[in-house]
């Protein structure tokens, strides 16, 4: 199950990581304390072969803030999304939004959903309907478990720095950065300080990816 208070715990107090339905879920919880006023949203990714996943695929926040006349200002607020923007993108806005990660634009479908769009590419759908954290739980399972799933299928360990990003990729460590990308392959020895040096994480042992063959798998209603 989801529960905000535990999310805030595995990554505040536990110091552990997660995805877009842990991370968004636990900074909904910050936001809220601090008197920000937040909707969950849910999300389709957009996959490489050009399809949109699963509903419930994605988990992002919709936070308003009193603009300088008084009026409430819709943010897309998303800590969740891999290579996403670094800032909160406007909500209402249909123009170009420059970020450091790239230009992002939000465009209304006919539906009434919200494509996200980074360099002209879509990122993902938004439904603007409000939702509770457990509509989540079942996509939530999908993702944990199901080899169809890219969650199941490697370790990806990802955090923005000051300069750009550090990412462990299974035993792969790559930084980006103004001087360009650089990779190590790193040794059984080398992983669990690089997870505690570069992300803070304290590991007893080296994670490993279960290998599962991919069935049809069935979704729990």
């Amino acid at each position: 199950m989801l529960d905000g208070g535990a999310l805030v715990d595995k990554v505040v107090q536990r110091e552990r990581g997660g995805f877009c339905f842990e991370l968004n879920g636990a900074f909904a919880q910050l936001l809220t304390a601090l008197g920000f006023r937040v909707r969950l949203l849910a999300g389709r990714v957009m996959g490489p072969e050009g399809r949109f996943g699963i509903p419930f695929d994605h988990l992002a926040l919709r936070v308003e803030t009193d603009g300088a006349a008084g009026e409430a200002e819709a943010w897309l607020v998303d800590v969740g999304f891999g290579r996403n923007s670094h800032y909160p993108l406007h909500l209402d806005g249909r123009d170009d939004q420059s970020d450091p990660e790239g230009v992002f634009r939000l465009v209304e479908t006919e539906e009434g959903d919200l494509d996200v769009l980074k360099d002209g590419a879509v990122q993902y759908r938004l439904d603007q309907r409000p939702r509770e954290l457990a509509d989540f739980e079942g996509a939530c399972w999908y993702h944990r478990t199901s080899p169809r799933s890219p969650f199941t299928q490697a370790l990806l360990c990802s955090r923005l720095t000051e300069g750009g990003r550090v990412t462990i990729s299974n035993r792969t460590l790559v930084t980006t950065d103004a001087g360009g990308r650089q990779e190590w392959m790193l040794s059984e020895e080398e992983v669990l300080p690089a997870y505690r040096k570069h992300f803070g994480v304290g590991l007893d042992r080296v994670p490993e990816v279960p290998r599962m063959p991919v069935t049809d798998t069935i979704m729990p209603t």
